[in-house]
């Protein structure tokens, strides 16, 4: 299970969850996850906390607002991997816990 991989929501919604947790602790049963929400109009993201990825030709707010622990094995169907947006990523996380 590789840090920024995105799987589908366990929970069978339309949301997908991508995972934070740097892989130095993979022997840990829970995962980090960022919750990715189909972006729906009126929303208004905060572009800095709520960065919008394509992801299977739909667009997707990241939720780092929503971020929690989840079992690794509740993560099943992994279906893409963002470690492109990872300084998006960083930059939600730091903008959450630092407010900057």
């Amino acid at each position: 299970m590789a840090r920024y991989d995105v799987y589908r929501d366990p929970r069978g919604t339309e949301n997908l969850l991508v995972c934070i947790q740097a892989d130095l602790f993979d022997q840990f049963e829970t995962r980090m996850v960022i919750p990715l929400l189909p972006e729906r109009p009126p929303m208004t993201p905060l572009k800095k906390l709520n960065p919008v990825f394509t992801i299977e030709e739909r667009r997707y707010v990241l939720h780092t607002q929503l971020t929690l622990s989840v079992p690794a094995s509740a993560l099943r169907v992994r279906i893409a991997n963002i470690e492109t947006h990872r300084d998006e990523i960083t930059a939600a996380l730091d903008f959450l816990f630092q407010g900057f």
